[in-house]
């Protein structure tokens, strides 16, 4: 299910977490040549993608919300 991108913050090994609107979070990484998301590794690029949406697959196997950080 497809979830828009609230917020982001970073998780103990400073990977970058995005905060979903279903209240999942969901790691954003950028690893070619398996994952492609240039937008991840600046600040500016994260702000642009806020709104945006991500595949929940969490949605999809119907989990609760997970805990803050």
């Amino acid at each position: 299910m497809k979830q828009p991108i609230a917020g982001y913050h970073q998780d103990d090994e400073q990977h970058w977490v995005a905060k979903l609107a279903c209240g999942h979070y969901q790691h954003v990484r950028h690893q070619p040549p398996w994952i492609n998301r240039p937008w991840v590794v600046s600040r500016e690029g994260r702000t642009g993608a806020l709104g945006s949406t991500l595949d929940c697959k969490k949605c999809d196997s119907g989990f609760p919300p997970d805990r803050s950080p």
